[in-house]
């Protein structure tokens, strides 16, 4: 009986058979590469097999094209010629040298459970794509306070910052609210998108925008996939929490009111650092992302994307108040994965569920549900968002993957942020 391969197993004979080629004819690599990648899902295009419409759908890279001025400008044409040898014309721009690169020169494969090819991967994105860098323009009728830039930097690691300090003057310790990007976007985009700045100066609160680094992850991605940046006081969620820890401290923040959020990937980093911190963090807020440990590696995170989560299930160590966006026509991140979060969260206990349906004012309908605890007070919130894709609701397009159309997630999350307090 002939073995049929496994979809991974395809992807590695593809990748091989590129990294054969590229010491006998580099030109031809480009295009093996994005084949194997296509093949795979991880890049836009058509994807092989019977599950070629939902793979290509779906790319690893989790969110749509950057806007216009976050987009680099297209190579001369005379840098095209010159490298027309090294897989230019198709997309990647220069290619890295195969033969240098980690465990290529003896014909092996980098080890998923280190997350070397969830990096290789997006690398290749990130050429094709081109990464959306570029810092967006602030309207400072609306956010008339400081934007400031830091960084912080501890055993685990270091990340740049951005935190926007109100204009108006605090009469107490100020709530707090970390927000954490998606692939390929930077803080002031997803200031941008959001919105928040020009609500947490309504509300006189402080937003901590932690940055990604392209060296942690060459697509800006946080790693919510690896199981090395999933617990408590190690990788990324060590870094996040120490750089929320020396903002409250530096910038008068209250302990009490501390909230994270995030998008896509980094709605899944924020779901990751609430259930290993629920003693710094009050609340979290998940727009379009997954569950703790719904993935430990690269072809894991991609069956979690599309709704087929890792057995294994983790969350907070305790209930904690919990508020989650997702739409329900999110071909990248499966609709699953928002209740998923919710129930994380919100545990066994016994909690009073109501259901309203509603209507902004521009057509987008919505359904949410509240979860409520014995004394009637509100500890979670579930939004459906009919209709939506992979894009945070009620934004901005001034930034990149936020939609216009509502209801207005950063307002949601702030009301029900500021109800919440440890």
């Amino acid at each position: 009986m002939k073995k049929t391969m496994k979809p991974y197993e395809h992807f590695v004979a593809n990748i091989l058979r590129a990294a054969g080629t590229a010491q006998k004819d580099p030109g031809a690599v480009g295009g093996l590469v994005q084949d194997a990648l296509r093949s795979a899902g991880l890049m836009p295009g058509a994807a092989a097999g019977a599950h070629a419409a939902a793979d290509a759908k779906a790319p690893f890279v989790d969110l749509n094209d950057a806007p216009a001025w976050a987009r680099k400008p297209a190579p001369a044409q005379e840098n095209d010629a010159a490298d027309a040898g090294a897989g230019a014309g198709s997309g990647f721009g220069k290619m890295p040298d195969f033969g240098k690169m980690p465990d290529f020169g003896n014909g092996q494969m980098p080890g998923f459970g280190a997350g070397k090819m969830a990096d290789w991967a997006a690398q290749f994105q990130a050429f094709q794509a081109g990464g959306g860098t570029a810092r967006a323009a602030r309207d400072t009728s609306q956010e008339p306070g400081e934007f400031l830039q830091g960084s912080f930097s501890d055993a685990a690691g270091s990340r740049r910052y951005r935190l926007y300090v109100p204009a108006r003057e605090a009469s107490g310790p100020r709530p707090l609210v970390v927000m954490l990007h998606g692939c390929t976007q930077n803080p002031d985009d997803f200031a941008a998108g959001t919105t928040m700045n020009a609500l947490a100066e309504e509300h006189g609160c402080l937003v901590l925008y932690p940055e990604q680094t392209n060296s942690a992850n060459a697509n800006a991605c946080w790693n919510w996939f690896e199981a090395s940046h999933q617990g408590r006081e190690q990788g990324e969620p060590a870094i996040l929490a120490g750089m929320t820890r020396e903002v409250l401290r530096t910038h008068g923040g209250d302990p009490a009111r501390v909230y994270v959020a995030g998008l896509s990937a980094g709605g899944a980093m924020a779901a990751i650092l609430a259930a290993a911190y629920p003693e710094l963090y009050a609340a979290v807020g998940v727009h379009s992302g997954l569950p703790v440990g719904s993935a430990h590696d690269l072809m894991s995170a991609l069956n979690a994307m599309k709704g087929k989560r890792a057995a294994k299930k983790q969350g907070a160590s305790k209930p904690l108040p919990a508020i989650v966006f997702h739409g329900d026509a999110d071909s990248t991140v499966h609709a699953s994965n928002g209740e998923a979060v919710l129930r994380q969260f919100t545990g066994n206990a016994a909690l009073r569920e109501t259901e309203e349906r509603g209507q902004d004012g521009n057509g987008r309908s919505h359904t949410r549900t509240t979860l409520a605890d014995g004394t009637g007070r509100a500890v979670a919130e579930y939004w459906v968002l009919h209709g939506a894709g992979h894009a945070w609701s009620g934004g901005s397009t001034a930034g990149s993957y936020a939609s216009a159309e509502g209801p207005n997630a950063s307002r949601e999350m702030l009301r029900f942020f500021l109800a919440q307090a440890r």
